[in-house]
């Protein structure tokens, strides 16, 4: 499957994989930011994407930000619908108490993941039918 990719900014970079076989491809600053403790800054990349009928994006984030320097994604994952055609946005938040982080044009900010989806139709019910699970959810399973 190809995935094509128009560079919007002359500095962006087209999302490439760290390692051969990698699902996330890494998506790259374009731009500057620094982001002060708590804060959150919506970071673009520079390009655009045209997502196949049928799939989705997603934009994970990296685990070695987080674990270095305590930086996630607000709206983790982002979801890139296929008729988008925008520039992709990364919005990062740093969960640091104390460090401003600072993100340079090239810096690898996010992972983009494209996935199949079902195009499932909601059908209004008058009940659904039962399940062992039923309607537990959030601290059901005990642990």
């Amino acid at each position: 499957m190809e995935l094509k990719v128009l560079r919007l900014e002359d500095g962006a970079r087209v999302p490439t994989r760290a390692h051969e076989g990698d699902a996330g491809l890494d998506l790259c600053a374009c731009e500057n930011a620094h982001i002060g403790p708590g804060e959150r800054w919506s970071v673009g990349t520079g390009v655009a994407v045209e997502i196949s009928d049928g799939h989705a994006g997603l934009v994970l984030p990296r685990s070695g930000l987080a674990r270095r320097h305590g930086i996630a994604l607000v709206n983790s994952p982002g979801l890139i619908d296929a008729g988008y055609r925008g520039e992709i946005r990364v919005l990062l938040l740093n969960t640091d108490p104390a460090d401003t982080f600072r993100v340079e044009a090239g810096d690898r900010i996010a992972q983009l993941v494209i996935v199949p989806i079902a195009l499932a139709e909601p059908v209004e019910v008058e009940a659904l039918t039962d399940s062992a699970r039923g309607d537990g959810g959030f601290g059901s399973s005990g642990r």
